[in-house]
């Protein structure tokens, strides 16, 4: 079956170039050799990408769609987007909107196995957004990081994680910070009876990060972060199938590429995670409330039935937002705010975070 991935350029070009820059586009996303080296015919109609549609978007930008043979993906992570924006990223004046995948893919990688719905689940909280914080900052040891979690969970948030820049460096070791930040939740959990997750932020090599996930089963964790650009979409996949227990959420970390964010959305859950964390328009990152709005789309809209990621927005956000926040991503999101808690005093952190949560609480029924 000679199914197509449709994919969407924005390139810069001259009116009388853009056909033979599209067609040019297209080889080299297919089969990145002159037509003239290609003697077999099932390439030639087959494998080689076609031209479907260019559109002048005005001010010397065009939209050109080409699409490609699924084929080509051989069922690996990392292939489809090399398939995708391989050598096509080498050009300056090309960027990748979008895409469409063709239902065998869809199938092929599955999705997220948990999903929003069961995020929810686990905090309790079936009618109300969901709560998240960040430990930070770098420097802090296993257990002063621990102390955090530990105010941040008796203030009720429902994900405590790791902060992206936490790893495995000396002064907070992942074995050291796993078991000390695990039992501070556990035991503030204990204490409020309301349940919440500790997160911790996958790292290394995939050997590294299959013993990190055995050492945080152990440690009754269920939910981690993974940055997929850093660690690679194809391990995101192949943790989505070894360890179907565990809830992913990913990390933008270094998707500030000629890539649209709505597409990183949709392949990150595509590959498998259950929640993607994105910034905020207003915040430290200049996103814009209609990428956000695509980002949404791709998160919790239909896809052949996948299950739907949740939304985190999150990057510079205060208490004083919560409210424009719940407007805009209503009960089905998690709302991230790190550094705007962490800032208060240490003797006030806990009544900071409990009004946090409270705030969410409230405006999610109104």
């Amino acid at each position: 079956m000679n199914e197509r991935l449709q994919v969407f350029y924005h390139i810069r070009s001259d009116a009388s170039a853009i056909e033979e820059r599209a067609r040019a586009i297209a080889i080299e996303q297919s089969v990145e050799a002159p037509l003239s080296a290609i003697r077999d015919p099932w390439i030639l109609s087959d494998i080689i990408g076609e031209v479907a549609a260019i559109k002048d978007l005005g001010d010397g930008l065009f939209s050109v769609r080409v699409d490609l043979a699924a084929a080509t993906v051989g069922e690996d992570a990392g292939q489809l987007v090399n398939m995708l924006f391989g050598n096509t990223s080498l050009y300056e004046d090309v960027t990748l909107d979008d895409a469409i995948f063709p239902e065998s893919l869809l199938d092929t990688f599955g999705g997220p196995r948990h999903g929003a719905s069961r995020l929810r689940a686990r905090a309790s909280a079936r009618a109300r957004a969901l709560t998240c914080s960040a430990l930070k900052p770098q420097g802090l040891s296993a257990e002063e990081l621990a102390l955090l979690a530990y105010k941040l969970a008796l203030g009720g948030i429902d994900y405590i994680k790791d902060d992206h820049g936490l790893a495995n460096q000396s002064y907070s070791p992942f074995e050291e910070r796993l078991p000390a930040c695990a039992a501070s939740v556990r035991r503030a959990a204990a204490e409020t009876g309301k349940p919440a997750r500790y997160v911790p932020n996958l790292c290394g090599h995939l050997g590294e990060i299959e013993h990190q996930l055995d050492l945080a089963r152990e440690e009754g964790c269920d939910t981690v972060m993974i940055a997929p650009m850093i660690a690679g979409v194809s391990t995101l996949a192949a943790l989505r199938e070894g360890y179907p227990d565990f809830a992913f959420i990913a990390h933008p970390a270094m998707t500030g590429t000629r890539i649209s964010p709505y597409l990183f959305a949709r392949l990150f859950r595509l590959f498998g995670a259950d929640a993607f964390i994105f910034p905020n328009p207003g915040g430290r990152f200049g996103f814009t409330k209609n990428a956000c709005g695509k980002i949404i789309e791709a998160l919790r809209g239909p896809l052949f039935g996948l299950k739907a990621s949740l939304p985190v927005p999150a990057g510079g956000m205060s208490l004083e937002r919560v409210p424009e926040l719940l407007d805009t991503y209503g009960r089905d999101a998690m709302l991230l705010i790190g550094g705007a808690l962490l800032s208060a005093p240490p003797e006030k952190l806990v009544e900071e975070t409990a009004a946090f949560t409270r705030v969410v609480a409230e405006h999610s029924y109104k």
